[in-house]
């Protein structure tokens, strides 16, 4: 199928033939028919794409102020190389979209195949959707009309957020697409209704609805507003505008009777004059998006409905209520339609964009229109062709995040691996890592990797919670499992890892990179190898994390474990392999005085079988400038300083004080010698159960901070 993608690095706009979705729990399986082209939202995108990059840094500075600090933490080569990533990584254009119903997932009981359907899904041939974000088209509404549901539900939004009462007056200032569905709502409401727009095409169409128009070229419209409301002001005030400039909130203000309202849909410069808000004791207020439900991922992903007796509009509630406004007659998008363009021609909307003249000044809304017949249905699609040669080490990647994207699979390219497939769940991100990195097979169905019989190495970089089972279903499918970690989030989990393994027979091994990094092996060396585990040491192990938004699913104890679980295995498995010993017991100690579940700021403590210990400060409350990452080993009268994984310095030792170089944290190095060792033969790289305790230890230091006390491994 095909799917239109901005890149932000080139500025080009791309219609991409990426795999069809598969459908999911709680999702349904979309075939496309309209979608609507936000020209403003969509535009702006295509501008910062077409930027040169220092245009692109004038626009977000405080994306510029992280790179210092990435700068200065890092250094110059590795901060670069992520900025290039990023930019390189394409966006999905598009969320109005419009379709039929093709497949159904568990769960899903009031929705059939054969169901027209709204939902904020993208400019794609097949979209795969969760279910509070779709709304069954009522037969009295078009598809080109139904198109409009999403970005009505935006303007709906903002007016619920007004709360105007009938026989209000109401300014709404911008009357783009946004600011036209707005208005008109406005007038559903019984009020009054005043736009402001300097496109006379735009004002023209907007009295055809009924709404009084003032262009602010040829006139004062503060003074106006004050005559044309018998000097008391505008009771509210609706921005749906875009623009940089402080002077639309500086007029809303201005045009706005004592306790008036103002709220924000659009996007303005916000250098607010105290003055102005002060003396009338205004009321500002920024609208998001759709409605309540947005960005929650309980309600969005999970499927969570807000209970309508305490929340009574969600996002969901304000999609049905375009669509009915529309269904009967009442809200008029036809007039706002523009074109109707095949997707195949995206160019004749998209090429418009992004230059100093658009073009497209009297344009409201665009639309695309599908094939009845989606091209490519299957979940795969064939890039190239790769022959695997008579030795191990074929991989199928499992996972297409940005942490695949960013590392794992540069990782693997570098070490020389033969990437044979990788399965992503939208298609998208999968797809352009394969060609991007001459991957063969690019698909949203994972089993097609684990029936492949050439795949004989399966690498996991999914959520943590599916990390488990897909690795259990790997053993079973006779592959060799690596798994990004952790292994399992939870010890029934590790319990059926560890059976499906042993009754396999095949190698796991999880993503501790640190250990194959060149500081931590020459501190292995200095230590005395592999007869290090002989002699007790300390080691302590910092971690300066960073915060992360609370709501992020890492923070999800039955989604991603928590940050010590996921992260901060990291430092079990490297002081395990400095110490040469394995944890006996674990302590784990958290800020705050009411610890949750799951936390990111910790310290742990380890008690290993040799007598060695073991500190993990793991902190998200640092400087972002300072080094992420700091190991010291105290071992004989000797001490090694491990910064950053760049540079390692030694006292007490004879003939090395120290040796420094670009950061390497060993992801290149482990897959290197895993791919050489599945061809060659010979022991894991990890045995096994080191592995297993690690996994254990950060389980055990979960279960120490619930009830306050030392664990001791195997604890029951």
């Amino acid at each position: 199928m095909y799917q239109l993608i901005q890149n932000l690095k080139s500025g080009q706009t791309v219609l991409e033939n990426v795999p069809a979705p598969q459908v999911r729990a709680g999702q349904v399986l979309i075939r496309t028919r309209r979608t609507l082209v936000s020209l403003g939202t969509e535009r702006m995108l295509v501008e910062f794409g077409k930027a040169n990059l220092l245009s692109k840094a004038r626009q977000q500075p405080d994306k510029v102020k992280q790179v210092f600090e990435k700068i200065q933490s890092d250094g110059l080569i590795p901060t670069l190389e992520a900025v290039f990533r990023k930019l390189d990584q394409p966006l999905p254009l598009g969320y109005c979209h419009v379709g039929e119903v093709v497949a159904v997932g568990a769960g899903i009981t009031d929705l059939a195949i054969g169901d027209r359907v709204a939902s904020n899904g993208h400019h794609a041939e097949m979209v795969c959707i969760p279910r509070n974000l779709v709304a069954k088209i009522p037969d009295a509404v078009s598809d080109d009309e139904a198109a409009f549901t999403v970005i009505g539900a935006i303007g709906l939004q903002g007016i619920r957020l007004l709360n105007p009462t009938l026989g209000e007056t109401v300014v709404v200032i911008g009357l783009g697409l946004i600011g036209l569905l707005t208005a008109q709502l406005l007038r559903l409401n019984g009020c009054r209704v005043i736009g402001l727009d300097l496109d006379n095409d735009k004002l023209t169409l907007a009295q055809s609805f009924g709404i009084e128009v003032l262009n602010p070229k040829n006139t004062d419209v503060i003074q106006a507003i004050t005559e044309l409301t018998g000097g008391v002001g505008a009771d509210g005030v609706v921005i749906t505008a875009s623009t940089k400039s402080d002077e639309v909130m500086t007029q809303a203000a201005r045009m706005s009777r004592k306790r008036g309202r103002i709220v924000l849909v659009g996007v303005v410069g916000l250098n607010l004059s105290r003055a102005d808000f002060y003396e009338k004791e205004l009321t500002f207020q920024v609208s998001c998006s759709y409605g309540p439900g947005r960005y929650d991922a309980a309600y969005e992903q999970a499927g969570h409905d807000y209970p309508l007796p305490f929340v009574r509009w969600t996002e969901n509630r304000n999609f049905q209520t375009i669509l009915q406004l529309l269904g009967s007659g009442q809200l008029r998008v036809k007039p706002l339609i523009t074109e109707v363009v095949p997707l195949a021609d995206y160019q004749q909307i998209y090429g418009k964009m992004g230059g100093k003249s658009t073009g497209d000044v009297g344009s409201i809304a665009s639309l695309l229109s599908y094939p009845e017949a989606v091209a490519t249905l299957s979940g795969s699609v064939q890039l190239r062709e790769v022959v695997a040669g008579p030795s191990a080490g074929v991989v199928g990647i499992i996972g297409a995040g940005n942490f695949a994207g960013s590392t794992l699979v540069p990782a693997l390219k570098k070490a020389g691996a033969t990437l044979h497939g990788i399965a992503s769940a939208n298609g998208l991100s999968g797809t352009l890592l394969a060609k991007k990195y001459g991957i063969a097979t690019s698909t949203t169905d994972y089993q097609t990797l684990l029936n492949d019989p050439a795949v004989d190495l399966c690498v996991i970089t999914t959520r943590h919670n599916s990390h488990a089972r897909l690795a259990i279903e790997a053993l079973q499918a006779g592959k060799h499992v690596f798994v990004e970690k952790p292994l399992a989030i939870y010890d029934e989990e590790l319990a059926d890892v560890i059976a499906a393994q042993q009754a396999s027979g095949k190698t796991v091994l999880v993503g501790f990179n640190r250990r194959f990094s060149p500081t931590a092996q020459r501190a292995k060396a200095l230590l005395g190898g592999e007869a290090s585990g002989a002699v007790p040491m300390n080691v302590i192990a910092t971690m300066n994390a960073g915060a992360i938004p609370a709501n992020a699913w890492v923070h999800d104890r039955t989604v991603g474990g928590g940050r010590i679980l996921g992260e901060a295995c990291h430092y079990v498995d490297l002081i395990t392999f400095l110490t040469g010993s394995r944890v006996t017991h674990v302590c784990m100690n958290a800020m705050g005085q009411h610890p949750s579940e799951t936390t990111d700021s910790a310290s742990i403590l380890l008690r290993y079988e040799n007598g060695s210990t073991g500190v993990i400060n793991y902190f998200a409350n640092g400087s972002k400038a300072y080094a992420k990452e700091r190991v010291e080993v105290y071992s004989q009268e000797r001490t090694l300083i491990l910064d950053n994984f760049k540079s390692l310095k030694g006292y007490g030792f004879r003939g090395f004080s120290g040796l420094s170089g670009r950061q390497d944290k060993g992801h290149t190095e482990q897959f290197r010698r895993l791919i050489t060792t599945l061809r060659a033969g010979g022991p894991p790289l990890i045995p096994f159960a080191d592995i297993v305790n690690t996994t254990q230890a950060t389980l055990a230091a979960l279960r120490s901070l619930q009830e306050g006390r030392w664990v001791m491994m195997n604890d029951e």
